[in-house]
């Protein structure tokens, strides 16, 4: 099987999956429908596209995550005014208050494990992307470059062997990585972020089941600036 491997770092990111109204939670680590989402905007699927949704099932991509950087579990107290109401004929929300959750200074390695079509041409639309891609909300930008290219192997060993990138030339990973990665039905811990429909007034989710794997000790460790030795093949396939 290929793998797509995913870099998702940056400043802030949020990976809500029990958002309800006034507070907006964060996982510790990227969810599902998060990084289907991604895809989705840089593939150009329209969010009332439910057909072109399944491309990307749990039974054709295969998810796991590897913890690089856990960041900083972060909130933010908002107050808006002058809210207005769905219902349009009744007058504004005077004020609304929210709790919302992120990551700072996280750094995540996704991959995603299926047959190589499909992910060569998930690697050239992130690569250039048809609409703005965010790390969970749209404010939310990544500060590195989405793809990490496709490579054969099974998930767990392809994320096993990727190399770790330092910062300066004084980090370090400071302990075995954490890696989470999706599991038979009832074999694991539910997590109800597998998307059925992203339509605005009708989203939809489904549960799949993850567990935590050994923790991972890097055998390559990158300087700043340094190439990864294994160089990816090279994905021609332009987004459509």
């Amino acid at each position: 099987m290929s793998v797509l491997l995913l870099r998702l770092a940056g400043p802030m990111q949020s990976w809500g999956t029990r958002s309800r109204f006034s507070n907006r939670d964060t996982g510790l680590e990227p969810s599902r429908s998060g990084v289907i989402g991604l895809l989705c905007a840089a593939v150009g699927v329209p969010r009332e596209d439910d057909e072109k949704l399944k491309e990307f099932a749990t039974d054709k991509l295969k998810m796991a995550v590897r913890v690089d950087r856990e960041g900083r579990l972060m909130r933010d107290y908002h107050t808006a005014q002058n809210i207005p109401r769905a219902d349009t004929t009744k007058s504004p929300q005077e004020t609304v208050l929210s709790e919302r959750f992120y990551l700072a200074d996280a750094d995540f390695l996704v991959g995603l494990q299926g047959m190589r079509p499909l992910l060569e041409k998930l690697a050239g639309a992130l690569r250039s992307p048809v609409w703005q891609v965010c790390l969970g909300r749209k404010a939310f930008v990544p500060s590195l470059p989405l793809c990490d290219g496709v490579v054969e192997g099974e998930l767990l060993d392809v994320l096993k062997a990727h190399p770790w990138r330092k910062r300066s030339r004084f980090d370090k990973p400071e302990k075995p990585l954490r890696c989470v990665i999706e599991v038979p039905f009832g074999t694991g811990e539910p997590r109800q972020d597998v998307p059925l429909s992203f339509a605005s007034r009708n989203r939809k989710f489904d549960t799949r089941y993850v567990k935590d794997t050994e923790p991972i000790t890097p055998s390559q460790i990158l300087e700043p600036g340094q190439e990864t030795p294994h160089v990816p093949e090279q994905v021609g396939t332009e987004p459509t």
